[in-house]
């Protein structure tokens, strides 16, 4: 069992925002649904809390109203293998309402925000070249959705 369980708080779309980030990512699944009771404070037969599992992280969403909205303050790193994940969950991610920002980070149709890294940005951000480093970090700087190719010549080129 998981001792820390991130918890999510959606206005109303707690159970639809659960089915689609499974949908993004395999070995993920819905574990529950917990409609909301006589007791309240939710419509009884309503989905109170969705219980789901990303790549065997659990997490919690929940329908609590709109006084809680996402910030910035709270994101969801996603560290991909090669640019054809970082496209396709940069697509998925920002369709239908999903917003992108910068430097790698994107908000969902929901408000949360994500941030959508190739595994090899890092490497690049650590290398032991300050003038390569700073070279790759002018070029991320520049970006909304990470091009790793336009990184590793910008980092090659120092």
């Amino acid at each position: 069992m998981q001792k820390i369980v991130p918890n999510l708080w959606f206005d109303t779309e707690a159970e639809e925002a659960a089915k689609f980030y499974v949908s993004l990512f395999d070995d993920s699944r819905i574990l529950s649904v917990m409609p909301y009771t006589e007791v309240g404070p939710g419509e009884p037969g309503s989905t109170m809390v969705v219980s789901f599992e990303l790549l065997g992280q659990e997490y919690v969403a929940i329908n609590g109203g709109p006084q809680f909205p996402f910030t910035e303050a709270v994101s969801f790193e996603v560290r991909c293998q090669d640019q054809a994940e970082v496209d396709r969950l940069w697509e998925a991610l920002t369709s239908d309402g999903g917003q992108e920002v910068q430097c790698g980070w994107l908000k969902d149709r929901y408000g949360l925000s994500w941030q959508i890294v190739p595994e090899r940005w890092l490497e690049l951000a650590t290398g032991s070249d300050p003038a390569r480093v700073n070279a790759a970090m002018r070029a991320m700087l520049g970006m909304k959705k990470l091009d790793l190719a336009e990184l590793e010549r910008a980092y090659a080129s120092a």
